[in-house]
């Protein structure tokens, strides 16, 4: 029996693999276990510090900078990050107006549409 760690959707799940002998193969199949989930993949930063809007990406792409830190008053329209996709550079700005509680993407960092990119309080 052989065991591997297999990452899916960024969840890593620990998994035995036994080899089957060819003489002796069942016409019914195993029973499949539940996987189960190996260590947590690491929390964004700032999660516990997270305020009540969330800014999201609007598209998947590619954070190439991050303007706003925490604690930054901002008006609605400020650029808080620069997302890159489809080889544009597109910014993500805040909705409203509010102080900015955290920023849950590093330089470099891809997102995926929907992704928390900061929050506001």
């Amino acid at each position: 029996m052989k065991r591997y760690n297999i990452t899916v959707n960024g969840t890593v799940y620990d998994v035995a693999v036994e080899e089957a002998d060819n003489d002796a193969v069942s016409a019914a199949p195993a029973p499949a276990a539940a996987p189960k989930a190996a260590a947590k993949p690491a929390a964004s930063k700032s999660s516990a510090a997270a305020g009540s809007v969330k800014i999201t990406a609007p598209m998947p792409g590619t954070i190439v900078d991050v303007k706003a830190k925490v604690g930054d008053p901002v008006k609605n329209g400020t650029v808080i990050a620069v997302l890159e996709a489809m080889k544009m550079e597109n910014d993500v700005v805040a909705d409203r107006d509010g102080t900015i509680a955290s920023i849950n993407v590093n330089k470099g960092d891809s997102v995926s549409t929907g992704s928390v990119i900061a929050t506001l309080n």
